[in-house]
């Protein structure tokens, strides 16, 4: 890295990341599933290939959101609790759109779905879509510590007190 002058890689910069879906550009996106899609991620902090791979009608448990291990990073099932009006309406819509399958239009593959949400993405000015992710992970921190996180001005751990670490801990 010295050679080329490149700096070294940056692990934990508290600085956020999270980023809000722009609701002007969201309109613009004309692919159905492609805007529910990113409508998944932002209420759900779903990684992006969560948010087209799932199958809406059967992640949907009432009070949490199933995810099987082949839609998910490391193969990992996970659930991701229903808090909120929106989140339960942005489900609903989902599952409406998809049916009894995943958020892949009927006759695509997943590849070709992705290509059409990275095009329609790029084509409305909606990038970094993971920060929609990040925002979704700061909320919660909010939700179960009662504080901001350290990349949103929270206080770092070495500035909590013994009580905030445990519930630091628990979140």
């Amino acid at each position: 890295n010295d050679a080329y002058q490149i700096a070294n890689r940056v692990y934990v910069t508290n600085v956020s990341k999270a980023i809000e879906l722009d609701r002007e550009r969201l309109e613009k996106v004309n692919d159905a599933h492609t805007h529910v899609s990113l409508e998944m991620q932002q209420e759900y902090g779903l990684r992006r290939k969560e948010s087209i791979m799932m199958c809406p009608a059967w992640a949907d448990r009432g009070d949490h959101l199933a995810l099987k291990a082949c839609w998910t990073k490391g193969g990992r099932e996970r659930v991701i609790p229903i808090r909120t009006a929106e989140q339960r309406l942005v489900l609903d819509k989902a599952k409406q759109l998809a049916g009894t399958g995943s958020l892949i239009p009927k006759g695509m593959r997943y590849v070709e779905q992705l290509k059409r949400f990275e095009t329609q993405c790029n084509k409305v000015g909606i990038n970094h879509v993971h920060g929609l992710r990040h925002r979704y992970a700061q909320q919660r921190y909010r939700e179960l510590t009662g504080w901001e996180c350290p990349a949103n001005g929270g206080p770092k751990s070495k500035e909590l007190t013994p009580a905030q670490k445990e519930i630091d801990r628990a979140a």
